[in-house]
């Protein structure tokens, strides 16, 4: 089964096209991926620098993805048509796989753990549930928005950009992020250690960052309206009157 967007997406990344390319991306991917957790494995041998090595890394692969946006103007004039396809294979495919193996990390970051029985099974059952909604949040939004939009073709072709029905918009203003969120909050509260726990803390901070710094500042450069957009609507967490339109979208995608 093909995703929606594929198409749009293939257009301006090449190597989609054939499986050779496909293959070389996925290896890129999976390189960084598989470094990043090398490292993890490596580091996690000393107990100090867990919490450390995971802060560092997740902001390394936020410094990396965030010149995909900060360079996007130096790519259009020295590439042209090809400066996404450029920007898209040196920056947001090295900086996925180091924030995704940051995030597989929360499950297996050593540290002191949590050992009663009233506090492991709290956390057990709100880390079951923050992972179910974060991942099918995530899920839904991949399958509604398209692969075109998650991958930000639009940020390189604002022209080319298609018009997205959905109410999740009315309720979340990144609920691709809201599910990588929960589903990370979810995954420290698994791993009921001291470490991880501290780590998830400080995750919506780093990701309001983010949205703030980085993307928000290229949608309010796009869109004249977002800055009333995002005084009205939240980033992650819906409002308690928005709710049902959240679970709505979870269970229905619409």
């Amino acid at each position: 089964m093909e995703l929606k967007g594929f198409d749009e997406l293939s257009r301006h990344l090449p190597e989609l096209n054939s499986k050779g390319g496909q293959t070389r991306l996925a290896l890129r991917f999976g390189g960084f991926f598989l470094l990043t957790t090398a490292y993890f494995i490596i580091s996690d041998q000393i107990p100090t620098w867990t919490i450390d090595s995971q802060i560092v890394v997740m902001a390394l692969g936020y410094l990396i993805l965030s010149r995909f946006f900060t360079r996007k103007k130096i790519f259009i004039e020295t590439y042209k048509e090809m400066a996404y396809q450029q920007a898209f294979v040196r920056f947001a495919i090295p900086g996925l796989a180091i924030i995704f193996a940051a995030l597989a990390h929360i499950t297996y970051m050593n540290g002191p753990k949590f050992t009663q029985p009233a506090i492991t099974t709290f956390l057990s059952v709100l880390g079951w549930l923050c992972a179910v909604v974060g991942a099918i949040l995530f899920v839904r939004s991949v399958f509604t928005f398209g692969l075109d939009y998650i991958t930000m073709v639009y940020t390189y072709f604002p022209e080319e950009g298609r018009i997205i029905n959905t109410s999740i918009y009315n309720v979340l203003r990144h609920p691709i992020y809201a599910g990588a969120l929960r589903l990370g909050i979810g995954l420290a509260c698994l791993n009921m250690g001291i470490y991880a726990l501290s780590f998830a803390v400080l995750l919506p901070l780093g990701l309001t960052g983010w949205v703030r710094l980085v993307e928000e500042k290229e949608l309010l450069e796009r869109f004249p309206g977002y800055a009333e957009y995002r005084k009205n609507t939240p980033a992650f967490w819906p409002r308690i009157t928005k709710l049902p339109a959240f679970f709505k979208f979870l269970f229905t995608g619409r």
